[in-house]
């Protein structure tokens, strides 16, 4: 896992064509903005472990969650299982400082 701020984060996205943004926040979360073509995993929902795993290997996944501690959390549990892991330092809250 790299920790990337918002600002990496975002020119990392947009380099990469291999990029998936992922939330790992509650949808109830979501109502605080989001970043544009991110998938809804919940770190706290029940399948989040086989969601995770059905995950494309070849792909690079851009985390984040609202300040940066669940998606360390994800990147953590996702690098376990074999994918490249970037978490947005800071979370949504960093994001919407852009």
């Amino acid at each position: 896992m790299k920790n990337l701020t918002a600002i990496e984060f975002k020119n990392q996205i947009e380099e990469d064509p291999n990029a998936v943004i992922i939330d790992v926040r509650s949808p109830e979360e979501e109502a605080e903005g989001l970043i544009d073509n991110s998938t809804n995993i919940n770190l706290m929902d029940p399948s989040f472990a086989d969601k995770v795993k059905a995950l494309d290997p070849e792909k690079n996944y851009y985390v984040y969650c609202k300040s940066g501690g669940r998606s360390a959390s994800a990147c953590g549990f996702m690098e376990s299982h074999g994918l490249n892991t970037f978490n947005l330092d800071g979370g949504i809250i960093a994001w919407n400082q852009l």
